[in-house]
């Protein structure tokens, strides 16, 4: 009983031991009598195919083993014959497998219209598998990470410099960097301005110079080919228009950073690319439609205030060019049928122009100075009134109290009506009350010019 239910870990399994002349007839009848106790349980899955060359194996095996092997073959026939019968469908797969035709040394099927042919490089072991950098993924990688960190264009930029000096030495090289530049400078969004430093710096430190040109004549010439398209890009496609539109912050952007030094003075812009903008903008407003009204607002307004250095460099030329500009915003404010916001813009945008963009050319004296006639004299720091009118600044003891009150409540009222705090009554067919005041003014002040 206790023979038949031994539960222990190895219970019931034969183990070859070292072949003892003394021991091994003692050992046999034990073997036999669990032999014959395992044959009782339910016979092991053979497995669906049988390896290779089994009886040769089985016949080293009875080599290797000697006697102990011979005693333990009668069993393991038997347990073979169960198997085989408790399992018929083995005797097809091993058939099928022994007159199989298949064969490990077979060429390669290779399907029509497949090229065999593989390059031996991409299979060596040595850094040649991964191929050598291009000059094409080496500036495109190094602008991608100027892209997402600008601030480190000081201390990188001499770095690249140094590498594209000892890279770009034949034109074919330098108008490839050109184009590489050119195209990802209008092509990353919000990139034209680290675009332009970015060339600018290389017109003073890149060295080649082949009789094409060196690197600003090469740049100027591929903004010139953009610029000759110009009537036909801002009446194409959204498409076109919005590459045109790049093109022209780009150039915006080139004309404020590039330089050309003198041998004595300052450096000077250049003023090839003032009468490009100049044409631009009037080709823009040529097809007053949204998108090119907000390029050109952009060109003037928000891109470093274009618009002051264009406008203070045609008054030294002696040229009315940006009074011509502001009479055809304001005959498209009168005629042209583009959306409120648009409108709104061209407002502001004349209305800085009118208060010389924003700028105070003669501040009053520190001693005398007064929050009525210096309007610096607060700097940062905004005014308050009391009920009274009394001014409440940041000289008052409680000003700084005072102050973070009305943030707390402004900041709650932002909660409550959302982002622009007009989520709630909204008015899409209304403008606000100050631009509807300055563009009624703005119309009866264009309709008494006309009548003079």
């Amino acid at each position: 009983m206790n023979d038949s239910f031994d539960r222990a870990p190895g219970a019931g399994r034969t183990r070859n031991l070292p072949a003892d002349p003394g021991l091994a007839e003692s050992a046999a009848g034990d073997c036999d009598t669990k032999t014959t106790l395992f044959n009782q349980r339910e016979p092991l899955r053979q497995p669906r195919t049988s390896p290779p060359f089994a009886e040769s194996n089985i016949s080293t095996a009875n080599v290797v083993g000697g006697g102990d092997f011979k005693r333990q073959s009668k069993p393991q026939q038997s347990t073979n014959a169960n198997s085989t019968s408790a399992f018929p469908g083995c005797n097809e797969v091993d058939s099928l497998v022994k007159s199989s035709k298949l064969s490990a040394s077979a060429p390669e099927f290779v399907p029509s219209g497949i090229n065999p042919y593989e390059d031996p490089s991409f299979y060596d072991d040595d850094d040649s598998y991964y191929g050598e950098p291009t000059l094409a993924d080496t500036v495109t990688d190094f602008l991608a990470h100027l892209s997402s960190s600008p601030g480190s264009f000081e201390s990188d930029v001499e770095h690249i410099t140094g590498m594209l000096n000892s890279w770009v030495t034949t034109e074919e090289l330098l108008k490839e960097l050109v184009e590489l530049i050119y195209t990802q400078s209008t092509a990353i969004p919000n990139f034209s301005y680290t675009g332009a430093r970015l060339c600018n710096y290389l017109s003073h430190h890149l060295i080649v110079s082949p009789p094409s040109g060196n690197y600003r004549q090469l740049l100027l010439q591929r903004c010139r080919k953009e610029y000759e398209q110009r009537d036909v890009a801002v009446q194409g496609d959204p498409e076109t228009q919005k590459k045109f539109h790049s093109f022209v912050l780009f150039l915006g952007e080139l004309y404020l950073n590039l330089e050309i030094k003198k041998a004595k003075g300052p450096p000077n812009r250049a003023n090839i690319l003032l009468t490009a903008l100049k044409d631009l903008l009037i080709s823009l407003f040529s097809k007053p439609v949204d998108a090119n009204l907000i390029c050109a607002v952009k060109l003037l307004k928000v891109s470093n205030l274009t618009g002051s250095v264009l406008d203070d460099a045609w008054k030294e030329s002696g040229k009315p060019h940006m009074e011509e500009l502001i009479q055809r915003i304001e005959t498209i404010l009168l005629d042209a049928t583009c959306s409120r916001d648009v409108r709104q813009m061209l407002l502001k945008l004349v209305e800085l122009r009118s208060s010389d963009w924003g700028r105070v050319r003669a501040a009053a004296a520190a001693s005398n100075a007064t929050p009525d006639n210096d309007p610096n004299y607060f700097m940062n720091e905004p005014t308050f009134y009391t009920e009274d009118g009394t001014p409440f600044t940041a000289a008052d003891p409680e000003y700084a109290e005072k102050y973070q009150e009305i943030l707390d409540r402004q900041d709650y009222f932002h909660d409550l009506d959302g982002e622009n705090g007009n989520e709630i009554y909204d008015s899409e067919d209304e403008m606000e009350p100050e631009i509807e005041e300055a563009f009624e003014n703005f119309c009866l002040e264009a309709e008494r010019k006309r009548q003079q």
